[in-house]
């Protein structure tokens, strides 16, 4: 690698690992810490989410304090199940094919999958290793995210981030085979060996002009997505939208929720729009990746919301909602990190 490329790589702050971009600003949250006498003092946060959010919440968890019309039909799966009976829970449910499946226990879209036919299902159950869902894939056109906090004292929030996120993606041009559209692409070409394995069928493939080929269908900005702001768009009518949300789902105070709806306007007007997940006190508030902040301004965005949480945190524990004790939150996450590295490998060899 030349000094250029070295320079490039340091200065694109966005594409660092994620220990690496948090680790100036580690001390304050070791403060937070400190100040609440707890390592897991985030824990209080969303107290009916596992956790508080932070990591390994299952999503059938936050699908039951949502009304079903909210989120799309689910049905939840265990590896172990014979496939008929899968099959049969599939038809019962409802959901057809396209569909999407992915680990009720997951982070940053890995296992993540839209699954065309039952012998693509069947693949996929038969190399599953953990609990997963199937759920019926929404068609709406646009998918956003909305950063919500409110102190457990207020009655209104607040909503601190609002993006629109395109999955990763490449458009034909009649010429170029996918293997070289996927290498003139400024994000896809630096996941060589994960676009060349999950879509090696296709890559000798010319793809039509003006045809969009979708390299990912999980609009998360470590699987490539492009994230447009839409801060101007956040009025009063869009927070009365997730103030009543978050307080139908009750004690939901801190976290971000990913949506699919057919507009901006029909969301305000509660019209058209689906729940695909909301995360806890461990979502990033990533509108600040694609969309012009500086690193510094970055940091300034992330100490702001660690700010909330804490002061959120501390409202609950004086009010008898505790942090999780040490020993537990210890052997919880041990329990996690084991989990998550199972699902890496499975993704890494699941065509």
């Amino acid at each position: 690698m030349n000094l250029k490329n070295i320079f490039n790589r340091i200065g694109n702050w966005e594409a660092w690992p994620f220990k690496l971009l948090y680790a100036p600003i580690a001390p304050v949250w070791g403060w937070y810490m400190l100040r609440s006498g707890s390592v897991w003092f985030f824990t209080p946060s969303n107290p009916k989410i596992t956790f508080g959010g932070m990591d390994g919440e299952p999503k059938t968890e936050m699908y039951d304090l949502l009304p079903k019309h909210l989120y799309p039909a689910t049905c939840m799966v265990l590896p172990q199940q014979d496939f008929d009976i899968v099959k049969a829970d599939f038809e019962k449910s409802g959901i057809q094919f396209p569909c999407i499946v992915k680990p009720d226990v997951a982070c940053q879209g890995i296992l993540f999958r839209k699954i065309d036919t039952e012998a693509a299902l069947q693949h996929y159950h038969n190399t599953m290793p953990v609990d997963y869902i199937i759920q019926a894939l929404v068609n709406y056109p646009m998918e956003v995210s909305v950063f919500y906090i409110r102190q457990p004292q207020d009655a209104k929030g607040t909503i601190t981030g609002f993006l629109h996120k395109i999955p990763l993606q490449v458009t034909g041009n009649g010429k170029d085979k996918l293997e070289d559209l996927i290498l003139q692409h400024p994000k896809a070409q630096k996941r060589i060996d994960e676009m060349f394995n999950k879509h090696k069928a296709h890559l000798q493939h010319i793809i039509p002009m003006g045809e969009k080929y979708m390299l990912s269908y999980a609009a998360n900005h470590n699987r490539g997505a492009h994230f447009v702001d839409l801060k101007e768009q956040i009025d009063d009518q869009l927070l009365s939208v997730f103030d009543e949300i978050s307080h139908g789902i009750d004690d939901f105070f801190y976290g971000r929720y990913d949506i699919m709806c057919t507009n901006v306007e029909d969301l305000k007007n509660r019209k058209n729009f689906m729940i695909l997940e909301y995360n806890g006190c461990g979502a990033e508030p990533n509108h600040f990746y694609d969309t012009g902040y500086t690193l510094f301004g970055a940091y300034r965005e992330i100490l702001k919301h660690w700010k909330a949480l804490f002061q959120i945190c501390n409202y609950n524990s004086r009010h008898g909602i505790k942090p999780w004790p040490f020993q537990k939150g210890l052997q919880f996450l041990g329990k996690i990190k084991a989990h998550f590295k199972l699902i890496r490998d499975t993704d890494e060899k699941l065509i």
